[in-house]
């Protein structure tokens, strides 16, 4: 069998994100299972190069996982003719000028979310990337996760009738640092450093309203900070400039209404760190990233509100489970398998950096909702 190499830089990689999921999950993932097949019987072989600021880092990775080609130069990594594809899983305020890099280069791009600290340059990005005339995507990776994935079948398969409502809850208690570690990096909770749970959150929304349900063509948002002072990774106080929890409502084309809330300063009473419940005519549903229960119609009970009598039916047990019926791969790796068959193949491919744009639009309007205290309506880009 042939094996096709396909060179791509992996920027970011020192990185939680980065690292778990990108390189470990998804990219040494498909090499160990052997590479990608390809329609024309080839297998397609990722050839990375690991890049990063700190030099200690890159190399402990790289020989950890028996890598050789790592840099600290990402100029001198898009020079080269043999890379093809750059990916960025950097903080947020350095995204856009290494992706310019990249497609001045002439390199496909493919970016963690959001693509850009505002609307202006992610739809520059957009704009460049097209008219350079590069395959390019951003990971939307809750689209590819079991739960969501049952829940995007309901959808296509009728089962809500007309569709009400969406209620999302996600979020858990990051510990402010002190007396426990914090298990998300200090950088998201300043501003000037990209940080902030709107910006974070919402394109994730964004793209599972879109792609699931709809168009979202309005929001109404409240953001706050109610940490006001955490401690960084060296035992420092700093104070928190970014918000860290969201709480906004969505209204969808056709009428649909979404209310979800997202924030790190709370404290999981749920089966999964995110929720979404969906209310339809013909029956309910509701989806966490792996598991969804659902309640026709015809087997919704009749509770009586009677705040004298302590309730004695157990509301959960009158869901049933939606079986998996296909088995489900990491969401991350899925995602990367189609943007490499999109790049080798021209195979279809949706989540460009235009749906990128989409996302960060949302975020930077509900910000706006939550400074002017209204109704933000969401304009075509």
């Amino acid at each position: 069998m042939t094996r096709r190499p396909i060179g791509i830089v992996v920027n970011g990689v020192t990185g939680r994100m980065g690292y778990r999921q990108h390189l470990v999950r998804s990219l040494l993932a498909i090499r160990d299972q052997g590479g990608l097949p390809l329609a024309d019987g080839t297998v397609l072989w990722p050839e990375l190069t690991l890049v990063g600021r700190n030099e200690a880092k890159l190399i402990e990775i790289a020989k950890r996982h028996d890598l050789t080609d790592w840099t600290t130069d990402l100029a001198a990594a898009l020079n080269r003719p043999d890379i093809e594809i750059y990916f960025d899983a950097q903080v947020t305020a350095q995204r856009v000028a290494a992706i310019k890099a990249a497609i001045a280069a002439g390199k496909h791009v493919y970016t963690e979310k959001p693509s850009a600290e505002s609307l202006a340059g992610a739809v520059e990005l957009a704009r460049l990337a097209d008219a350079a005339g590069i395959k390019h995507g951003v990971v939307q990776d809750k689209l590819f996760l079991p739960g969501l994935r049952k829940l995007d079948r309901l959808v296509k398969g009728g089962f809500f009738g007309r569709i009400l409502s969406i209620r999302g809850e996600f979020g858990y208690w990051v510990f402010e640092g002190d007396w426990q570690s914090a298990q998300r990096p200090s950088w998201n909770y300043r501003a000037e450093d990209g940080g902030g749970i709107t910006v974070d959150m919402l394109p994730h929304w964004h793209y599972v309203l879109e792609q699931i349900f709809g168009p979202v063509t309005a929001v109404t948002a409240h953001v706050t900070t109610h940490i006001p002072e955490r401690v960084d990774e060296q035992g420092r106080r700093y104070r928190a400039t970014a918000d860290d929890a969201a709480y906004a409502i969505f209204e969808l084309a056709g009428g649909v209404v979404a209310q979800i809330n997202s924030s790190w300063a709370v404290r999981v009473y749920r089966d999964e760190l995110v929720e979404f419940q969906v209310d339809g005519t013909e029956g309910s549903a509701v989806a966490g990233l792996r598991q969804c229960r659902v309640q026709h119609r015809a087997v919704t009970p009749k509770p009586v509100w009677n705040p004298d009598l302590p309730t004695t039916e157990d509301f959960r047990s009158q869901w049933q489970l939606v079986p998996d019926n296909e088995e489900f791969d990491n969401g991350f790796k899925a995602q990367w398998e189609l943007f490499l068959r999109h790049v080798v193949e021209d195979a279809p491919y949706t989540w460009n950096l235009w749906a990128g744009a989409r996302g960060v639009q949302l975020a930077e309007l509900a910000l706006r909702s939550a400074r002017e205290g209204r109704r933000v309506e969401i304009p075509e880009l």
